[in-house]
């Protein structure tokens, strides 16, 4: 039996979960309307730029390839303990943050880079982004069209909500940007709580939530070894009783190639479940939008929430096209790409 065939084969049997029957509650559960201009936002205050200054002059005087640097290295007390409120917002708040922001008119972008490296591991450890072991992501428009092989992430093509790596072993727990330049024209971001969308679904929806904690299939990227199954079959939601956590991995795109690629029909069931959750997510009540602004850094729970952007033109200009950086943050596992 071939690998696609194993993964098939897996993914008709698939065995029965928890079903969280109840609607969520808590800070998580929130809509656009609900949250406060501030909620998720930190600033970074006066005594955190100085430790940030104070960093950026050393690596002046001492170069050193980013992947290297540490926290630990350096002094940086004040940056701890914005990070600390970060994480506290991240894991018991809202499920967002966005930190605003490094001084972009003082540092270069490699200055900028190594400083945003330097915080995000105050929130968790980086790990792969590629099955090449890539650590640092540039996302950015290659003037390719999205599909199997393309991620949407180097491409100006709006985007569905979605969360990193859902199509493969070992999803980041947090998914980190940093805004080097914005676009010309639209790239618009979106965070949107998987949760406040879980309970509408339970709500409006009832006789589909079932088939969301059963296997879909997703295409893989591309970015597995030469042996490996091109798709993997795995649930859209997961519920951990115990902890009463929604385990969320989502990805329209990728779910419709991966039945594409394996020659398989949807089931009615699913089809419909998949695109009413689609549909739910885009309306409007459930997100919050903004533009995301030279220096600043967003961090979501990859978990529990979703991110999305517009569409958008680029500036003709080389150094003026748009330009994240982006770091994927994980615990658990081993730093490799498949954990």
């Amino acid at each position: 039996m071939g690998a696609v065939e194993q993964v098939l084969n897996q993914h008709q049997h698939t065995p029965q979960v928890a079903v969280r029957r109840t609607p969520f509650s808590g800070p998580i559960c929130w809509s656009r309307d609900s949250l406060r201009p501030e909620d998720g936002l930190i600033r970074l205050d006066s005594a955190a730029r100085r430790e940030l200054d104070a960093i950026v002059e050393i690596l002046r005087a001492n170069p050193l390839s980013t992947a290297l640097l540490s926290p630990d290295e350096f002094e940086m007390q004040a940056c701890r303990a914005m990070m600390a409120r970060a994480s506290e917002v991240l894991t018991q708040g809202v499920g967002f943050v966005i930190i605003d922001r490094l001084p972009m008119e003082h540092y270069s972008r490699d200055e900028a880079r190594a400083v945003y490296w330097l915080l995000s591991q105050l929130v968790s450890r980086p790990v792969a982004q590629s099955w090449d072991g890539k650590l640092i992501y540039d996302v950015r428009d290659f003037g390719r069209a999205p599909g199997n092989g393309v991620r949407p992430d180097v491409t100006n093509a709006e985007q569905n909500f979605h969360t990193d790596n859902s199509y493969n072993l070992s999803p980041p727990d947090y998914v980190a940007l940093l805004c080097m330049q914005t676009a010309k024209e639209g790239g618009v971001s979106s965070i949107v709580s998987f949760y406040s969308v879980y309970n509408a679904m339970l709500a409006r929806h009832p006789e589909l939530v079932e088939r969301l904690f059963a296997a879909y299939l997703f295409d893989r990227q591309r970015e597995h070894a030469p042996s490996d199954p091109k798709v993997l079959s795995h649930p859209l939601f997961e519920y951990d009783a115990q902890s009463e956590r929604l385990v969320c991995r989502l990805s329209h795109r990728h779910v419709v190639n991966g039945y594409r690629m394996a020659g398989e029909a949807f089931d009615p069931l699913g089809l419909r479940a998949l695109e009413t959750l689609e549909a739910v997510m885009m309306e409007p009540q459930w997100a919050r939008e903004f533009f995301f602004e030279p220096g600043q850094i967003q961090i979501v729970d990859n978990i529990r929430c979703g991110h999305r952007r517009t569409g958008f033109v680029d500036h003709p200009e080389d150094d003026r096209k748009r330009h994240l950086v982006r770091l994927w943050l994980r615990d658990r596992g081993r730093r490799f790409y498949n954990g």
